[in-house]
């Protein structure tokens, strides 16, 4: 019976802990008044400054998405530059609120680290990046080649199956700052760059002297949905976190953009109307303002709007929508209904 007592005390002084910690980034984010972000050093098309200094991308519009939501404004972010042996530390430490930072969704990641992820913002797979003078249209020409890659990501673990899968010798480079596998790439130290295809589309625009000197492959040899990260534990969090994304693809669905969102306000669509917050119950559902959507909407846009400026046709990535386009439209991006 002592036993069984000590159990239920310890079981509810742990959801006692548990409760406060649910609470706590989403009250220290209103108390602090910015969201703080972990995002890239510099990845056009999904965190990267612009000649000015203000962070740009995917990433960011979705970090600001989650700072329009709790604080009503898009410009209450910080961005923190983070590389990839950081950024699960910087979150497990505090020092940021969520990592929004072209992070791949594994099984390790979501269990071991002490994190979780809140959804998928861009479906990506592991691709290779070749000077056209190498001669090889196909990643399985591949045998016998040097190959670039970074430590501290999925990219050698996939990279080493996919090649004992295919029955090819390659020779890894493996570097540990992004820049410093970019510029030994440049400089011919190897033959072919290996990470996510977006981020080899993005360094071939906007780090390599000639772009069309240079080719990415057309295999993808991995799966590599691509997201947001939080602390496990802080269930509240997750949820601003995950609902916030999908109110962007949710707001592309039902036709809600930067430019009409007000003139959706009077529509009789009960979807539409929950999601803008005119039939209240979602906003206090996640302890936001009722209009934590529609400000989302208005301030930064739906997930096309995003994806279109950023790495879609309107951006220099040109990257088409294909698996990132609507479920309605053969893609993978399934808003979850707001009800």
């Amino acid at each position: 019976m002592h036993y069984t007592m000590g159990l239920l005390t310890a079981l509810a002084l742990s959801l006692s802990v548990g409760s406060v910690a649910q609470a706590d980034t989403l009250d220290i984010v209103k108390q602090r008044g910015h969201v703080q972000c972990g995002v890239t050093t510099g990845f056009a098309g999904f965190s990267m400054p612009d000649d000015k200094g203000v962070w740009r991308g995917l990433d960011i519009d979705l970090c600001r998405a989650i700072a329009a939501a709790v604080l009503g404004d898009a410009e209450k972010y910080k961005a923190v530059p983070l590389n990839s042996q950081q950024r699960f530390t910087a979150l497990q430490s505090g020092e940021i609120d969520v990592l929004t930072r072209n992070t791949s969704i594994t099984q390790q990641r979501d269990t071991a680290l002490g994190a979780i992820s809140a959804g998928v913002n861009f479906y990506d797979g592991q691709g290779f990046l070749v000077h056209k003078s190498l001669g090889v249209s196909s990643a399985k020409e591949l045998d016998q080649a040097s190959i670039c890659m970074q430590t501290g990501t999925s990219n050698e673990n996939t990279m080493a199956d996919w090649a004992r899968a295919n029955g090819i010798t390659y020779r890894p480079v493996v570097i540990e700052q992004f820049n410093e596998v970019v510029n030994a790439f440049a400089a011919g130290r190897c033959d072919a760059f290996t990470t996510d295809a977006s981020g080899l589309a993005s360094i071939r625009v906007s780090r390599m002297q000639d772009p069309d000197s240079y080719v990415v492959l057309p295999e993808q040899i991995s799966k590599e949905p691509l997201g947001p990260f939080v602390r496990q534990g802080d269930d509240s969090w997750l949820n601003v976190v995950k609902w916030t994304l999908h109110a962007m693809t949710g707001a592309e669905e039902l036709g809600l953009t930067s430019a009409n969102v007000d003139e959706h306000l009077e529509s009789d669509n009960p979807a539409v109307r929950r999601l803008l917050g005119v039939t209240p119950g979602a906003g206090k559902n996640l302890g936001l303002d009722e209009k934590w959507a529609y400000n989302i909407v208005k301030q930064v846009g739906n997930y096309g709007e995003s994806y279109e400026r950023n790495v879609g046709m309107a951006s220099a990535l040109k990257i088409p929508r294909g698996l990132n386009a609507l479920w309605v439209d053969g893609g993978l991006i399934y808003p979850l209904p707001i009800r």
